[in-house]
Parts: structure tokens; sequence; C-alpha cells
């Protein structure tokens, strides 16, 4: 018992189908049982592992018995009423004002179905159709909805180079083509030249786009400075299928010359920074570096007597206002985050002297209320207006 790949259908399916015996060759023409019913189709090949590695879970089948005389009959009636049918069908579309394009009505040699292929931009309501066509075949019928590369796969014949559209021929699936494989390959970009018989990109510009783009990896990139037997030079162009770099040297000359001549790849050269970019960058770099890890500034403000009052420049923690009596109010105001720790600052001490300073640690010398007046009141010329002070 053997396994055949077989070609059947209007969309020209390929599945793997068993026969009781090995009698079948490529090219035969057989009646099939598939899943949508009794059909003819067209034997390719053996199914093989290294042949059914090529397709993506193909439908299984078997294969009834080769075409005869009475299946020929048969397929020609089919054939016969096959422009009445679609006719019939465009009738029935117009009537009930579908937006559907009609594309192709296929009638299974069995008789147990008739496929109605149309191609639309939207989802189309076909309950009403569907009802219509019953009536008048007698039969079941199955509505498929198609894109254009489809459509081309069902009506196109032939394509610019000469030969069979690929869609129709030997192609499985559709791949996705994108206009940066036609750029790879230097392909003209004239839409009216690079599109198939569907108006989409052809399917061929994606054959040798791995190999093409395989050999650009291996290849220096446009831009790079490479050194060769004649000196250093930049990459201008690439042919990618030819190996060929176009290169212009330091004394402005320009050669084609093969990728294995290149010694050493300096690199890709970009865009070169104005020096006011590059100082403005360091600049930038060392003011971070200080606002990370560099200690507090502080501000002394030198009192007459020869004392000092000590505050942050970040605006962290502030000494309270003194009173009118020469006291201090109590609570001292903090603004932003807390200083780290083992940061000096200043601190008034409310125990021991009455009006003494401590300054880590070390206790100044008593001074008046008077004198506690005065100095606070220069404090106050000083003092920063409220939000937080920039950093410098």
């Amino acid at each position: 018992m053997g396994k055949y790949i077989v070609r059947y259908g209007t969309m020209r399916s390929l599945g793997v189908m068993s026969a009781r015996t090995d009698d079948y060759r490529r090219g035969m023409e057989v009646v099939i049982r598939s899943e949508r019913g009794v059909e003819v189709g067209q034997v390719l090949c053996e199914s093989t592992e290294d042949a059914l590695s090529h397709l993506d879970q193909p439908p299984a089948g078997t294969i009834v018995r080769p075409v005869v005389d009475e299946d020929v009959v048969a397929i020609d009636a089919i054939e016969s009423a096959r422009l009445k049918e679609i006719s019939a069908c465009q009738k029935h579309v117009d009537a009930l004002g579908l937006d559907m394009k009609l594309v192709e009505v296929e009638r299974l040699l069995g008789g147990q179905r008739m496929v109605v292929y149309f191609v639309s931009d939207d989802r189309v309501d076909f309950r009403a159709l569907v009802k219509l066509l019953a009536a008048d075949f007698q039969t079941r019928i199955e509505m498929k909805q198609v894109g254009v590369r489809d459509e081309a796969k069902i009506l196109a014949d032939y394509g610019d180079c000469g030969k069979p559209v690929c869609c129709n021929n030997h192609l499985v699936k559709m791949p996705p083509v994108s206009m940066k494989m036609a750029k790879l390959q230097k392909a003209t970009l004239d839409p009216t030249k690079i599109s198939g018989r569907c108006g989409r990109l052809k399917c061929c510009l994606r054959y040798e786009f791995d190999t093409y783009e395989e050999i650009r990896k291996q290849l220096p990139p446009v831009g790079a400075m490479v050194v060769t037997r004649e000196g250093k030079g930049k990459v201008l162009s690439q042919a990618i299928l030819a190996e060929q770099l176009l290169i212009e040297t330091e004394d402005h000359r320009r050669m084609l010359i093969e990728a294995s001549e290149v010694l050493t790849v300096i690199g890709k050269s970009g865009k070169r920074k104005s020096p006011s970019a590059t100082a403005q960058k360091i600049e930038s770099t060392t003011t971070d570096d200080k606002l990370a890890g560099a200690p507090d500034r502080d501000v002394v403000a030198e009192g007459q007597t020869g004392g000092s009052v000590k505050a942050d420049q970040r605006g962290k923690s502030r000494q309270g206002d003194s009173g009118s009596d020469g006291k201090p109010d109590g609570k001292r105001k903090t603004r932003g985050k807390r200083p780290p720790r083992g940061k000096r600052s200043a601190e008034v001490s409310t125990g021991g002297k009455k009006g003494s300073v401590k300054r880590d640690g070390v206790e100044n010398s008593e001074v008046s209320s008077s004198e506690r007046a005065r100095r606070a009141g220069q404090s106050g010329k000083m003092r920063r207006p409220k939000g937080k002070r920039k950093e410098q």
C-alpha cells in the first residue's frame, strides 16, 4: 500500500493520498476521495520524507481509481456547465445587492458539493444567496472568501517571465513579500515591473532573498572603513551576488575590488560630533558625578563677632527663626530630603546654657540676647525664598 502526493481542486491543494497499489506515476489523472468529497486530482510524486518536509500538515485522503472514460464524460459535462452556473450566481448576487466579486464556481465530480469563490473587502451576509443557489442546483453550497493573491491563483495563467505563474504552479502558501527584498536585490522600484498578476509584489522576490541576506552579512557594510593592499578606503556600495565592493581611497580614487581583497575592516564611520557638543556632554557628565557622590557645599555667613552660621546649600535643613525675646522658636523646618548620615549640620541646643550654640559638639561662648537678635536679623536678610533651590 503506497502513498502519493496529489494536487486537486480549483485551489490546487496538495494532499497525501493512500492507494492500494503502487502502479501510479507522475502526471496520472486519478479519482480521489478527500475531505470535501469525490473529485479529480493529479499525482505528483510518492510521499517520501523529503517531499513531506516541504508540506505543512497536508490533508489526507485515498485514491479510488485512475480516471476512466466515464469520468472523462462527467468532467466535460461539469466544465461545460461551469459558465452557466457562474452566470446564474452573478444574477443572484446582483439581485440581492451584495458587495462581493464572484471569482469562480467549482462543482465536485461526485456532485456532493458546489464551492463558490468570491472576493470582498468586508464581511458579507450571504445566507439568502446560499438558499437561492441550493434551490437552483440541488446540492450543498459552500461559500469561500479569498484574497487578491488567491484570485490570481485561480484565474491567472502566465507571468511576465513567460512561465506559468508560481502561485498556480508550485507554491503551496503565499509567502509575505516586502519592498525591502526588492531594494536589497537592486530591483527596479517601478510598481508596474515588480508587481504580479494580483497587483501585489511578485512572490519570486522572496526566492533569493535569504541568499542575498546571507552574503550581505559577510560583506563590510556601506560606510565602513576597510584596509586593502591599495591602502585605506571607504565602502560606497556593494555588489552582493558578485561579492564586490566599490570603495573610495584616501586620495579620492574610486575602485571596484573583490571582497576577498579586504584585509581588515576598521569600522563604520559615523557623523562627527562638534567640539561644543562634546564639551557640553563632558560638562554634563561631570555635573552628574558631583551630584551623585560629591559632598554638600555649605554657605557660611560671617558675623561681626567672628562667629559663623552654617546653612546647607541644598535647603535640606534650616535653622528656625528667633522670637522677639531672643529665644529660638523651638521646631526646625526641614525642606527636601534628609541629609545623609555623616553630614555636618548646624544644630541649636535648647538645653544647657541659655543662648549657647553647639556645632559638631563644640559649645560656643555665651552671648547676650541683643547680640542674638542682631545676628538673627542678619541671617534673615540672607534667608532664601521659599521653594527648593536649584542645585549648583
